[in-house]
């Protein structure tokens, strides 16, 4: 597959000469508060538990910046400032691959030194997790979480099971899946798996090495990732137990808001497409959100509202109905990885 920012190639731009795991994060390394910044931007709904977020207003206003309080999206470019809220805010250090917490209120990312740091979204509050070992490159982390059952019982395996910061790691050339606790701890592999595989029934578990990109979603603490050698999309379960299941070919896969659809991305003639399907195993039926698509989308990340989705380009950020029903308008000109506070 020809992917610009593939998952591959998201987690090798991040070392020094020859591995920049930075592609979801900006390669350029534009400032967003800028007039030569690249850009992303998206729609949503009021941001429970909000707070203020300081910044400067970036140069340009929307026609640069693309953000707001009212679309929730914040966009990073591997520099120290973030945009969002219509603002730049300064995080004092390199933010790679932000991501946001269930309930909005704090951030986590990999710092300029390749480790695991959760703030408060105005840039205060940073806390490391853990530091990634010499020779190894962390990139793309997701808040793994679990809301507790309708009557308010703890979720199977305990709640805490499910409060955790999964990530992907690199290592002289392989790749995998790893996971810590939000509070901090260490990390350990996390080994995709299926109750339903194994040499009994003969059905072949999931790759173990390979995987990267996760994106968890859902109130169930799923995950969806992107195995590189086999370019496919995978949803990984271990809500009651453990379930694995191949979702099909492409990469970059981001998990809606309520766990039920997954999008991806996958080369059609000659560009990047995102496509869309349910989560579902028994149903297959993909739908190509992009069908004219005359530029790469990638990196694709949904709004709290699962109705909007937004994707970079090379020219910025562009945003479109989830459901495909209009062709993707861009709305900022910041080259970055656009995400969406809840």
């Amino acid at each position: 597959m020809r992917n610009r920012f593939g998952s591959a190639a998201a987690i090798a731009l991040m070392t020094t000469v020859g591995a920049v795991l930075l592609s979801a994060c900006g390669p350029d390394n534009s400032d967003p508060g800028s007039t030569a910044a690249p850009g992303t931007a998206a729609p949503g709904t009021a941001a429970p538990g909000g707070g203020s977020h300081s910044g400067s207003p970036a140069p340009g206003g929307k026609e640069i910046n693309g953000t707001s309080a009212a679309n929730h999206l914040a966009i990073s470019t591997g520099t120290k400032t973030v945009a969002m809220n219509g603002t730049t805010v300064d995080f004092g250090t390199v933010v790679r691959d932000l991501a946001w917490s269930p309930d909005g209120k704090k951030v986590v990312f990999v710092n300029g030194d390749g480790d695991l740091v959760t703030a408060n979204p105005d840039g205060s509050g940073k806390s490391s997790l853990a530091k990634a070992p010499s020779g190894e490159t962390w990139s793309h982390p997701t808040w793994q979480h679990a809301s507790k059952g309708p009557g308010g019982d703890s979720v199977p395996n305990e709640t805490e099971h499910f409060n955790n910061i999964v990530f992907a790691s690199s290592k002289d050339g392989a790749l995998q899946l790893e996971t810590i606790p939000a509070k901090g701890g260490t990390p350990e592999v996390l080994t995709p798996r299926s109750s339903e595989g194994g040499t009994d029934n003969g059905i072949p578990q999931p790759p173990t090495t390979g995987n990267t990109w996760p994106n968890a979603g859902g109130h169930q603490g799923s995950i969806a990732y992107a195995n590189t050698p086999g370019n496919e999309v995978y949803i990984y379960d271990d809500y009651i137990r453990p379930n694995t299941h191949d979702i099909g070919k492409g990469s970059q896969p981001a998990l809606s808001p309520d766990g039920g659809h997954v999008v991806f991305v996958r080369s059609v003639n000659g560009h990047d497409h995102l496509f869309s399907r349910s989560t579902d195993y028994e149903q297959k039926t993909e739908k190509d959100l992009t069908p004219s698509a005359t530029t790469d989308y990638t990196e694709p990340a949904w709004s709290p509202d699962g109705k909007t989705l937004a994707a970079r380009t090379p020219d910025g950020v562009s945003t479109l109905p989830a459901d495909g029903s209009a062709a993707p308008t861009q709305v900022s000109t910041i080259k970055g990885l656009p995400s969406y506070r809840p």
